[in-house]
């Protein structure tokens, strides 16, 4: 009987049965599919060898010499199983403040085979040469250095290094200034004494556990998460490809919450999948920076895991073609492949974007010190060069530079979009440099001063705002965005000590309590992206493309600020009313999305779970609920992402490579 339409090979004719000699066409096709399947077998392996580089002939050379490396390395790798270890082999034990695992001296195959098997691979120069692929062997032990009560003071990482060949040497790296005399900075546990704070931070942890999880299952290894009909996304800033822009936001902040699984889970990632060589399109310099650089940093900081300085080394490295301009002032978008980079074609002819090439101090300063390249410190205080010795129109900074000229593009002036976080980064270099960075804080002090004088108003009830500037006329519109400038006056008061200090902190409480205004006057007790102030109208948006939110923490990081300075209950309450909001309008089976319209008391969701909502909203959330020892602000300053970046010469986990001369 034929099977699957193949006739037999044997014929009946003339009463016996003969062999066919001819093979019909049907079954010509099948024969050749089987040989061309068997050769595909045999020989395509070649081509998913580890050199990928080379041609047909090299692939065949390099597995007739790894075949060949076999045989001569083949009596060494088989060995018979060892003896059983005693009860003291492989334990670890501290002897004259050092670590050491203890090694059966007795079992040949730890002190005879193996070191008769190194010796024939180091004698040996082609196998010694030979391009291997190795997974990574690294023994840590994670030392609690001290303890207060339930506060973790200080995470030392132990780094291995054999000795003698037998001996295993455990030693503190890492550590920039811990000479003992300063405490370790309290970079987990925290909690407050109020049993009511701890319950409420629990319940921030368990937000940040349930948007994880959904993004952990729906968009494992996307930039970002929608929640609602579960599957991955991708904002144009991130380009077209899947980053994991969401697991480097969040690091730093599962470390800080202690969800240690989770934590491993997003580390393996970024060693196994985060490379930007693999990247085909634009990105933007600013929010690659912030999030991804920012983001590397600061758990490198925390944990002083190489891994995240040098992914974060090559991240920024890949930014650099950016800054070749004749200024020095960077373009906003890059292709990482081929370095060509250009400007949004709406900003003001080209130009580059104040709040965007004037966020990248904290992160670049810092990289050049951890790593000891000074390329991204000239690079930031070039630009800072040019900033200064142009002169501004009415003392203050426009929104646009055109980066070939070096001139101010059209005079719009804003403490929000297009201008916030340069402001922002003024007040947080000086204090990044352990205050020895006195033309941040200068320029810092004259620019809040002509916005405190010109921009800064009450509206007709009294709630304090800060208004646009557009062609010297004042535009009475706040932006969600602007909602951080309440931290940023709260923490220049507090840094610099002057005869405006105390304005500046009443400027600080009422803008808190005016974007607390813009939450509590919507149905859903959250705010819009903007909100206005005319005579009838105070802290609510009139445009329907200003009613969204999407998850955004300025108003809470405010509010975290104001707490830490002045421990008034409110903040700690509002930030509780929020949760509740979120909890009620955001939350989706698989996480959390923002909604279209605050004004609406059934609001539908724009199904965006974005990945600030890990670094910023949550982190500020749960800090407003901890101990103050908890990141310190002695110790730490915030990125515009809220990464932590240590303090230069106050925090014993700046890690800098090297010591360097005073660059103040």
């Amino acid at each position: 009987m034929a099977f699957g339409g193949v006739l037999p090979l044997y014929s009946k004719r003339n009463g016996s049965w003969t062999l066919r000699r001819i093979f019909r066409s049907r079954e010509k096709v099948l024969i050749f599919l089987v040989c061309l399947t068997f050769l595909f077998i045999c020989i395509g392996p070649i081509f998913f060898l580890p050199d990928l580089r080379g041609g047909l002939s090299t692939r065949v050379d390099h597995v007739y010499k790894v075949y060949k490396q076999m045989q001569k390395a083949g009596p060494e790798l088989i060995l018979p199983p060892p003896p059983p270890q005693s009860g003291e082999e492989g334990a670890i034990r501290k002897h004259e403040g050092l670590y050491h695992i203890v090694v059966d001296h007795n079992d040949i195959h730890l002190s005879d085979d193996k070191q008769r098997l190194m010796e024939k691979i180091n004698n040996d120069e082609e196998l010694r040469h030979m391009r291997v692929i190795e997974k990574p062997v690294v023994l840590t032990v994670s030392s609690t250095v001290a303890n207060k009560g339930n506060q973790i003071v200080g995470q030392v990482d132990e780094s291995v290094r054999v000795q003698n060949g037998n001996e295993v040497e455990l030693e503190k790296s890492g550590l920039s200034g811990g000479d003992g005399k300063n405490p370790l900075p309290v970079v987990q546990g925290g909690e407050d004494r109020d049993p009511v704070a701890r319950q409420r931070r629990d319940k921030v942890k368990e937000m940040v556990l349930h948007a994880w999880r959904g993004y952990k299952t729906y968009a494992w290894g996307k930039n970002e998460l929608r929640p609602v009909s579960k599957r991955g996304h991708t904002a144009g800033i991130f380009g077209r490809q899947d980053m994991g822009a969401t697991i480097v936001d969040a690091l730093d902040t599962l470390y800080i919450m202690g969800l240690m699984d989770e934590f491993n889970e997003g580390r393996a990632w970024v060693q196994y999948h985060l490379d930007f060589n693999q990247l085909r399109s634009e990105m933007s310099v600013f929010e690659t920076n912030i999030r991804f650089v920012g983001g590397l940093l600061s758990v490198y900081s925390l944990t002083g895991d190489p891994l995240f300085r040098d992914r974060a080394l090559h991240i920024a490295r890949k930014l650099l073609p950016a800054f070749d301009t004749p200024t020095g002032i960077p373009y906003a978008l890059i292709n990482v492949a081929n370095g060509i980079a250009k400007n949004y074609a709406w900003a003001s002819g080209g130009s580059s974007i104040l709040s965007e090439f004037g966020t990248l101090h904290l992160e670049f300063v810092y990289l050049s010190d951890i790593s000891g390249d000074p390329v991204f410190r000239e690079k930031v205080m070039r630009i800072r060069d040019v900033i200064r010795k142009t002169e501004r129109p009415d003392g203050l900074y426009p929104n646009y530079m055109n980066p070939k000229t070096g001139k101010w593009g059209q005079r719009h002036t804003s403490i929000g979009a297009l201008g916030d976080s340069f402001y922002e980064y003024l007040i947080k270099a000086y204090i990044q440099s352990g205050a020895k960075d006195e033309i941040a804080r200068d320029m810092y002090v004259e620019a809040i001063g002509v916005i405190t004088n010109r921009l800064v108003l009450k509206s007709h009830s009294g709630l304090t705002y800060i208004a646009e500037s557009k062609f010297n006329r004042l535009e009475h519109k706040m932006d969600h965005l602007a909602c951080f400038s309440g931290g940023m006056y709260a923490l220049g008061a507090k840094r610099i000590e002057s005869q405006v200090s105390a304005t500046h902190m009443e400027i600080a409480e009422g803008l808190a309590n005016t974007c607390h205004e813009s939450y509590i006057r919507t149905p859903t007790g959250l705010g819009p992206e903007s909100f206005r102030f005319t005579e009838g109208i105070e802290a609510r948006a009139l445009k329907s493309s200003e009613k969204y939110y999407i998850l955004r923490p300025e108003v809470i990081e405010t509010w975290f600020y104001m707490w830490r300075f002045t421990k008034d209950q409110k903040y700690r309450d509002w930030a509780w009313e929020a949760i509740l909001a979120l909890e009620k309008y955001c939350r989706a089976e698989a996480g959390y999305s923002g909604i279209q319209n605050v004004y609406m008391e059934n609001p539908q969701k724009d199904d965006v779970q974005q990945s600030f909502i890990f670094a910023e909203t949550f982190k500020y959330l749960y800090l407003i609920f901890s101990d103050d020892s908890l990141l310190s602000l002695d110790e730490w300053v915030l990125n515009t992402e809220a990464h932590p970046i240590p303090v230069d010469g106050n925090n014993a986990f700046y890690r800098k490579a090297q010591e360097t001369e005073n660059q103040w």
